[in-house]
């Protein structure tokens, strides 16, 4: 063997060894994320898959286009089960049906459908740590004749009609900011805007990162005239009889957060 042949040998080696070391590296990641969705203590409805509860008809954080649910939560929750090791289902129910469907059991896994925290929702499930905080909005119709300035008179009227989301905080903002108005529930949030559009109320009180995106895409012809700085915070809606599944997704949203998926989700939907 020349010396020539000796040094293509040992390159040859070494490439080996370099490439079955990257090898090792990917499957041992891949395998990480196997493991912990095999040995996790937390249950699921199915082996394997997270399925969650959601309302698509809450742009940016879950709406529909065509046939896909896509949005800013859909992506997140995704993210997550592939943090876990699992496959992402969801599936679609109107949204103050969500927790209780958590709660029994049955349907869902959990409900990522822009649930912020409140007193009373933590009586019936648990929540993880927040990963996205908003505030309330109000819009109106531009030819209302309600504006910034007089709003807060304006909107707290007998025989104004605020159209809200059934079972939000935004219906619960609406009735304890404007007791004078009539606060009228409805399924979704894109009844509410279409309500407000044909006359059937004057205005509609939800989060704000809604109201922006839902007048941004499809009525221009609608403004906000007030919001305020509720600071509310969204996060993961879980059954109180799984707590393991909880602190695994806690654990993963960490992840989430310190790895800038979580910001890289924030700067495209919101």
């Amino acid at each position: 063997m020349t010396a020539t042949m000796k040094k293509l040998g040992v390159v040859a080696v070494l490439f080996a060894l370099v490439a079955s070391i990257g090898l090792f590296g990917c499957s041992s990641n891949n395998e990480s994320k196997d493991t912990n969705a095999e040995s996790a203590d937390y249950t699921l409805l199915n082996d394997g898959k997270l399925v969650v509860g959601l309302s698509p008809d809450y742009p940016p954080f879950e709406n529909l286009e065509g046939d896909e649910v896509v949005g800013f939560e859909v992506e997140l929750g995704k993210a997550i089960a592939e943090e876990l090791g699992l496959e992402y289902e969801n599936k679609n129910l109107q949204f103050d049906a969500i927790i209780p469907a958590v709660v029994s059991g049955g349907q869902v896994d959990i409900g990522m459908s822009g649930f912020t925290v409140t007193p009373e929702r933590e009586e019936q499930i648990d929540f993880t740590d927040a990963f996205y905080i908003d505030d309330q909005a109000v819009a109106v119709m531009k030819d209302e004749g309600i504006t910034e300035e007089n709003a807060a008179e304006a909107l707290n009227q007998d025989g104004i009609i605020i159209a809200v989301q059934s079972g939000t905080t935004g219906e619960t903002y609406a009735q304890e900011n404007y007791p004078n108005a009539t606060i009228q529930p409805y399924g979704n949030s894109t009844d509410c805007f279409a309500a407000m559009q044909s006359g059937q109320a004057d205005a509609v009180c939800t989060n704000k990162a809604v109201v922006e995106k839902m007048i941004k895409d499809a009525y221009q012809d609608a403004e906000v005239v007030a919001t305020s700085a509720t600071g509310e915070e969204y996060a993961i809606v879980v059954s109180k009889d799984n707590p393991e599944l909880t602190k695994a997704l806690n654990e993963a949203l960490k992840k989430l957060k310190e790895n800038g998926t979580i910001d890289e989700l924030t700067a495209k939907w919101l």
